[in-house]
């Protein structure tokens, strides 16, 4: 077998081991994705309902008070300033998660707010590390991942609504991936300042009987529903990165095995046609010293 041969089969068998490795790691990805898909999917599912009905009534009980609804939060003003909160992960390889939110984000800047200021508050390492290089970014909440409770997101609430009641921007938009499905994530824009008032049919509250009075009630739940609002989305996109992975990591895997696959067989091939020109070379050179 001549040295080129050699080298060429080295060369095979070596990005063979190391797809191989590849594999390994893909696929333990995968798995442990599956695994914290599983707790975080529960998690939102099980809150989503609290939180809509929490929605609904605040939007029943506000469109039938008389006047601003009794809120600060809910001041429509002329909109000029935009604070924009991109919702993504810390980590990568899950597809295109955190490329969407950032191109939503950018669509946000040049198509829904031209010529306005638009500023950004990142949640998540990779949604800041890109948008920092464009836009003014406000502010970066990524480590509430390390410790994704209600209280610590509520804080992140309490400034987003400080800073909208101090009029440092008229609007404050989320920007996150909605949970459908391990393989399907919907990109959502979502109006967090000022609250949206039921419209319509939706205005129409049920008749009930209020303890203490709904101004108050409004003024307390308010506060309660914004917080709950971002605990959701953040919560949403949690589940979003796990599923995204997961179907990332399997397709990962699929091509890894594939192109493992490829080799081997190329490996084969070259491995074969070494052996048949060693067993001719061999037999040529016995003819040659019979004659």
């Amino acid at each position: 077998m001549t040295k080129k041969n050699m080298a060429n089969l080295k060369e095979i068998r070596n990005r063979i081991s190391s797809i191989s490795s590849t594999m390994q790691i893909t696929s333990a990805m995968k798995m442990v994705s599956a695994a914290k898909l599983k707790k975080a999917q529960d998690a939102i599912t099980a809150m989503r309902p609290y939180s809509d009905k929490l929605t609904e009534l605040l939007q029943g009980l506000s469109a039938s008070l008389e006047g601003d609804g009794g809120s600060e939060y809910a001041d429509k003003r002329s909109v000029n300033k935009v604070l924009v909160v991109a919702i993504t992960s810390n980590r990568g390889l899950c597809g295109g998660f955190n490329s969407n939110i950032v191109k939503q984000s950018n669509s946000l800047v040049s198509n829904t707010y031209p010529g306005k200021q638009v500023d950004f508050y990142t949640i998540g390492k990779k949604g800041h590390d890109i948008l920092r290089k464009k836009h003014t970014i406000l502010g970066d909440q990524s480590k509430v991942y390390d410790d994704l409770t209600f209280d610590n997101v509520a804080e992140i609430a309490e400034l987003l609504m400080r800073l909208f009641t101090k009029g440092d921007y008229d609007k404050i938009e989320l920007v996150y991936n909605k949970f459908k499905n391990a393989a399907t994530q919907i990109v959502m824009t979502e109006q967090f300042l000022p609250i949206v008032g039921a419209e319509g049919d939706e205005a129409i509250a049920a008749d009930y009987i209020f303890e203490p009075s709904k101004e108050e009630i409004v003024k307390e739940l308010i506060p309660k529903s914004l917080k709950t609002q971002l605990f959701k989305a953040i919560r949403d996109s949690f589940a979003s990165e796990h599923g995204a992975r997961m179907t990332a990591m399997h397709k990962a895997t699929d091509n890894a095995a594939e192109l493992r696959d490829e080799l081997k067989l190329t490996y084969n091939k070259a491995r074969q046609a070494a052996i048949t020109n060693e067993i001719l070379e061999i037999v040529g050179g016995a003819e040659a010293l019979n004659n």
